[in-house]
């Protein structure tokens, strides 16, 4: 059974309301770890018991990220007596009451809610849903007293869940849209040693959205707390290594040999770097035998030949990977290419004081400090980076993102 805790008053208010009284979109927004999802879990579970008959849906980016979210607190909450999961299909019965699960990563994920009449709705991140699902599922919502419950953290002002619900006065006076904001401070289970950590573990645009809870844009260098401290000459025992490839034929190939070192911080250690657009363009079978090359010369402390537990590659470099097997190469997986996620990982990582880069990889080193973000895409309410000296950038976020699983005990 989990262990709740103490509830914030805002909570313990929000929990206690009839769901009659909610309004048709319930949005909890605000800080990360200030209660949110821990809030709204009993509020859905209230839902699923009270609410009107009907199919029920839970969203988030994946199943995946939906069970480790809010699947597996819930599940601990009800009992295994209590309800049925079927990870593949995404079909949950619980309490006798049929839910689906699924993943909404992009436009094209509309088609799973085809043909659908739903009663209710959860969405777990849903600043993370695309606009075209998010509109698809309000439509589907037609049963009579359904109502749709989400929760976020904060993302760009220019973000249609801001401009469209959020700031709406118009829905948000009619009752449409409810909006109830979250800090650190109204989960009162935070000690002030941890409060102290994460206020640290975040820096410039993820503190500001992370800790402080704004809705604000993305401007600047995007690295730019990373410091010349983190620069290193001697590189630690390792305890695990990974490599990242970013693959372009035109455009710059690039692999880097990173790992988990001794007192747990992430090293760069080694680079390739090749651009097709300023010398000689290569096919994959040539950048097969670059990377067979160059991974046979990686040698660790005491000289033996290192052997990565993961090859995380781009996962649109599919001749390339068709390659690379042919030739042998074995443990190369497809990367998480999550862009945001990966880039607010990394950001953690520096503000955490939890990278370290060998001073010989210059080309790491160059686009960590000249890494921006792109301001057209954010008048179009969206967070991305400009395409220029990114691709280093890419692959040190494949490996992250890829092993996210190990930086998140340090970083959130």
């Amino acid at each position: 059974m989990v262990n709740w805790g103490l509830w914030g008053k805002k909570s313990a208010t929000f929990i206690q309301r009839h769901i009659e009284d909610h309004a048709r979109i319930t949005i909890l927004e605000g800080s990360v770890r200030s209660s949110k999802t821990v809030t709204m879990i009993p509020k859905w579970l209230q839902y699923i018991r009270e609410g009107p008959p009907g199919l029920l849906l839970m969203v988030g980016v994946s199943k995946e990220t939906i069970y480790d979210n809010v699947l597996y607190d819930l599940f601990d909450t009800v009992g295994s007596a209590n309800y049925k999961y079927n990870s593949n299909s995404g079909e949950l019965i619980i309490y006798g009451r049929r839910i689906k699960i699924i993943g909404a990563k992009d436009q094209g994920s509309e088609k799973y809610l085809r043909g659908k009449t739903l009663a209710g709705a959860y969405i777990d991140e849903v600043s993370l849903t695309p606009e075209g699902f998010f509109l698809q599922l309000l439509n589907r919502l037609s049963i009579k007293g359904s109502k749709l419950f989400a929760t976020t953290n904060p993302d760009t002002p220019f973000h249609y869940l801001y401009k469209d619900y959020i700031t709406d006065q118009k829905k948000l006076d009619l009752g449409m849209v409810e909006v109830i904001h979250f800090n650190l401070e109204d989960n009162p289970n935070l000690s002030d040693e941890y409060l102290t950590f994460i206020r640290h573990a975040y820096s410039g645009l993820w503190f500001k959205r992370n800790i402080l809870g704004l809705w604000v844009l993305a401007e600047g260098v995007i690295y730019g707390s990373f410091s010349d401290d983190m620069i290193v000459d001697i590189i630690p025992d390792i305890v695990k290594y990974w490599v990242g490839v970013d693959y372009g034929s035109a455009n710059p190939t690039t692999f880097l040999l990173s790992g988990l070192g001794v007192d747990n911080k992430l090293y760069i250690i080694d680079e390739y770097y090749h651009n097709g657009r300023e010398g000689i363009q290569k096919s994959p079978a040539q950048y097969s035998k670059d990377f067979i090359k160059w991974s046979d010369g990686l040698k660790n402390t005491v000289g033996s030949k290192i052997r990565p537990d993961k090859i995380f590659i781009d996962p649109s470099a599919i001749a390339f990977v068709l390659q690379l097997y042919e030739d042998g190469v074995r443990n190369v997986v497809s990367a998480d290419n999550s862009v945001k996620l990966g880039i607010e990982l990394n950001t953690n990582l520096i503000g955490a004081d939890m990278l370290r880069v060998n001073r010989k990889c210059s080309n790491f080193l160059m686009e960590v400090g000249s890494y921006a973000w792109d301001s057209k895409a954010q008048k179009l309410g969206e967070d991305k980076p400009i395409k220029m000296y990114d691709h280093v950038m890419d692959a040190w976020r494949y490996i992250t993102q890829s092993t996210r699983n190990i930086w998140a005990r340090y970083v959130n």
